[in-house]
């Protein structure tokens, strides 16, 4: 018995379309938001299209390569990133224009999206019996993560442009505060029972304004308390790092895949 289901593991991480979940993840997932953030900002702000405009292009982002995602027949880490990257730029955006446009602010922006993204959860789980990541193969449960993934990273936006912005944190006190919650979600994943799916998207959400904020602090100008670096070199910079895990990345996917 204890063979048969670990064959049927083995089976389940071989069919899933959307990257494994470890170290090497969860750096990567950083580096796409925070890339997200700055790039979101480059077109929306220093470009000058306007909060509205940039979301549009963004979405349009999001639907080519969701499309392409769900049209593949097994996991590739250019089109995953590709996604998760969509969704970054246009949840900046989305965010921004929640608070700015629609002048509903980022503490009541955040509040709506939560209500999102839990309803988004809890039609996943009672459409599909479960929220792990591990299940993903496509269909409708593919559609439901990528879906609860481009809520998440809104709402990541919005708390972290709360925290930074309104809360008097500002952006360092924002990403130590970020930090130390993500710590803390580490050890109860290590120590404790807690259901380890709900971990992960608690985890996924705080990564969001962890980037969101350490994107502000390369890009917003020193008398706002960041490093003033522009957000179009951030976002170069970003970029390259990103490709370069990427590849790493894909290089082991291909050396794993045979064995």
């Amino acid at each position: 018995m204890g063979i048969q289901n670990r064959t049927n593991i083995l089976c389940v991480e071989n069919l899933s379309k959307v990257a494994k979940v470890t170290a090497v993840f969860w750096v990567t997932k950083i580096l796409a938001t925070t890339l997200g953030e700055t790039g979101g900002d480059f077109f929306a702000q220093t470009s000058k299209l306007g909060y509205a405009t940039a979301t549009a292009i963004f979405l349009t982002f999001f639907a080519i390569t969701l499309g392409i995602q769900l049209s593949a027949k097994k996991f590739n880490p250019w089109i995953y990133w590709g996604v998760i990257l969509s969704t970054s730029t246009a949840g900046t955006t989305i965010s921004d224009l929640i608070d700015r446009d629609l002048h509903l602010g980022y503490a009541t922006g955040s509040a709506i999206l939560v209500g999102i993204l839990v309803a988004i959860l809890i039609i996943w789980r009672l459409s599909t019996g479960t929220l792990s990541v591990e299940s993903v193969t496509g269909g409708k449960q593919e559609v439901f993560y990528w879906i609860a993934i481009l809520a998440s990273n809104t709402l990541g936006t919005a708390l972290g442009d709360f925290l930074a912005d309104s809360s008097g944190l500002g952006f360092a006190g924002s990403a130590g505060l970020i930090t130390g919650v993500l710590v803390l979600i580490l050890i109860l994943h290590l120590v404790t029972k807690l259901d380890k799916v709900w971990l992960f998207w608690a985890a996924f959400v705080l990564t969001r304004p962890f980037g969101a904020t350490f994107g502000d602090l390369l890009t917003k100008k020193e008398d706002h308390g960041g490093l003033d670096l522009g957000t179009g070199g951030s976002s170069l910079v970003l970029l390259t790092l990103l490709v370069i895990v990427v590849i790493w990345t894909n290089r082991r996917t291909q050396t794993v895949q045979p064995a």
